[in-house]
C-alpha cells in the first residue's frame, strides 16, 4: 500500500527507510519535517509517524534492498525523491541499494556493506596503512584460540555483522575464551541478516587496545568528513562491552584534535565513504587513536539528541541535507555538554509491575526523564539484557561533565522500580531473619 500526499511548496521530497523507536528517533522526524516532505517505508502502517510525514508506502520486508529499490522507483515516477535516508544499522545497506537505484547521495550499497561487515572494515584499513587493533577472522573454537595465541591475551571476541556491541566481550586467557566463544558466535540482532551476509568466519578475535573509548557523528560531502558531536562513553558490566552513558560536550578539545582528524578522515578515504552521516569509534590509546568500528548511520543511545542539546546543531537536518546533497548546518550556537545515563534491573529475567520518576527537588539541568520498560514487561541486565535490557533513562545538561553527572545522579536517586524481584527479596529477608 501507497499513500503520498500533496508536496508541500517546493520542497525536497526525503525517502526515509523506517524509524525505529519513538522513544529514540522521534526528534529526528520532528526536526527534517521543518525543511522536507517525508515519505516512509516502513512493514506496517504508521501510527505516531503520520504527524511529520507526507506520505508512507507498506512494504513486505524493509532488509530487501532490491524489492525496495522496485518501489522507489514507482514512488519516484510519481514524487520525485532527493534523498535517501536510513538511520536503522539492520537496513542502511538496503535503504543505499535504493537510492542506488536513483542515482542519489549514498547510492554505494559496496561501501555501506564494507562498514556493516566488521571483517571488511579491518581489512580495508590494513590495506590503506590506517592505526587499528590487530583483527583476526575465525569460524571456530580451535581458530579463536589460535588466534588468540597469535594475538597475544586479553583479546576481544565481537560478531563481525552485529551492532550495539551485541556479543562483544573481553577473556583474558585460553579457558574464558573457550567458555565465552559460544556466547560470541551465537549472539543474533533483532532482525534476520540479509541474504547478501554471508561468511564462513563470523567471529572477529582482536587485540585489546586500552585508552578512552569515544564516539565521533560526522557528516561527509564529496569524500570530506566533518565531525560534529565528540561522544564521551561510559562502559559497564566487565567483562562485556555494555555501553551505560554518554557525555557529548559542545567544546570538546577532540573535535580540533590533529591526530584525532588526521585518523578520521584516513579512515572514510580508506573505507571509500563520500557522502552519508557516519558514526565512528575510536579507543585513544597512549599511541594515539585507534579505529574500533565505523557505522553508516546517525548514532544510536541518542548520542546526536545530545550533540543538539550541546551544540545546537540539528542532526536531523544536517543529515537529510546531506542525503541531498544539499549543505549541511554545522556551525554552533551555544556551546554546553549534554549527558545520558541507561538504568537497568538488577536481576535476570525481572517482571517489571512498575517505572517512575520522583520529580520533585530535580536540579534544573535534568531535561527528559523517560520510563521505557512497560509494566509485565521482563527484562534483565547484561550481558542477556543489553540494549533491549534497559528500563529507563535520563539526559541532562551541565556547564561541565562533573554538574551534568551530578544531574544524572540525582535523577538516578528519583528513579522507582517496582518488580516482582521486590516480594522475592521480601520473602528471603523474612527467611533469614526468621532463622
Amino acid at each position: 500500500m501507497t499513500q503520498v500526499q500533496p508536496a508541500t511548496g517546493h520542497r525536497p521530497l526525503l525517502l526515509v527507510v523506517a524509524t525505529g523507536m519513538r522513544t529514540y528517533r522521534e526528534y529526528l522526524l520532528r526536526s527534517i519535517r521543518s525543511e522536507f516532505d517525508i515519505h516512509l517505508f516502513h512493514v506496517d502502517e504508521p501510527t505516531w509517524e503520520k504527524e511529520y510525514i507526507s506520505g508512507w508506502t507498506v512494504l513486505p520486508s524493509t532488509l530487501d534492498g532490491p524489492a525496495m529499490a522496485d518501489a522507489a522507483r514507482r514512488l519516484h515516477a510519481v514524487a520525485p525523491v532527493a534523498g535517501v535516508l536510513c538511520w536503522d544499522e539492520g537496513r542502511i545497506h538496503a535503504a543505499s541499494c535504493t537510492a542506488e537505484a536513483l542515482g542519489l547521495r549514498n547510492g554505494e550499497p559496496d561501501v555501506i556493506w564494507r562498514l556493516r561487515d566488521k571483517g571488511q572494515t579491518r581489512a580495508a584499513l590494513d590495506a590503506a596503512g590506517v592505526a587499528q587493533p590487530r583483527s583476526l577472522p575465525v569460524k571456530t573454537l580451535e581458530e579463536a584460540l589460535s588466534a588468540a595465541d597469535r594475538i597475544g591475551y586479553p583479546v576481544i571476541l565481537k560478531p563481525r555483522g552485529l551492532g550495539a556491541s551485541l556479543g562483544v566481550v573481553r577473556v583474558d586467557d585460553a579457558v574464558q575464551l573457550a567458555e565465552k566463544f559460544a556466547f560470541t558466535a551465537g549472539m543474533r540482532g533483532p532482525d534476520p541478516e540479509p541474504l547478501v551476509y554471508s561468511t564462513d568466519q563470523p567471529v572477529l578475535v582482536e587485540e585489546l587496545v586500552s585508552g578512552e573509548e569515544i564516539s565521533v557523528d560526522a557528516v561527509v560531502q564529496d569524500g570530506k568528513v566533518t565531525p560534529l558531536f565528540v561522544g564521551r562513553k561510559v562502559v559497564g558490566y566487565p567483562p562485556y562491552a555494555e555501553e551505560i552513558g554518554h557525555f557529548v560536550d559542545g567544546d570538546d578539545p577532540l573535535l580540533t584534535d590533529p591526530q584525532l582528524l588526521d585518523a578520521l578522515q584516513d579512515t572514510h578515504t580508506a573505507l571509500g565513504v563520500r557522502d552519508a552521516w557516519t558514526h565512528s569509534e575510536f579507543m585513544l590509546t597512549a599511541a594515539g587513536p585507534r579505529l574500533i568500528e565505523v557505522n553508516g548511520r546517525l548514532g544510536g543511545d541518542m548520542i546526536p539528541y545530545l550533540g543538539l542539546l550541546a551544540t545546537g546543531i540539528d542532526p536531523g537536518l544536517a543529515a537529510a541535507r546531506v542525503a541531498c546533497g544539499l549543505t549541511p548546518g554545522t556551525t554552533p550556537s551555544h556551546l554546553r555538554v549534554a549527558g545520558i545515563r541507561f538504568f537497568y534491573v538488577t536481576h535476570d529475567d525481572t517482571r517489571i509491575e512498575s517505572v517512575a520518576f520522583r520529580r520533585t527537588r530535580l536540579p534544573a539541568g535534568v531535561e527528559q526523564l523517560v520510563a521505557v520498560a512497560k509494566a509485565g514487561a521482563v527484562v534483565s541486565p547484561p550481558p542477556k539484557g543489553t540494549v533491549w535490557g534497559r528500563i529507563a533513562f535520563a539526559i541532562a545538561t551541565g556547564d561541565s561533565i562533573g554538574e551534568c553527572g551530578a544531574a544524572l545522579d540525582a535523577a538516578e536517586s528519583a528513579l522507582d522500580v517496582r518488580s516482582d524481584q521486590d516480594a522475592t527479596l521480601a520473602r528471603d529477608e523474612l527467611k533469614v531473619h526468621g532463622n
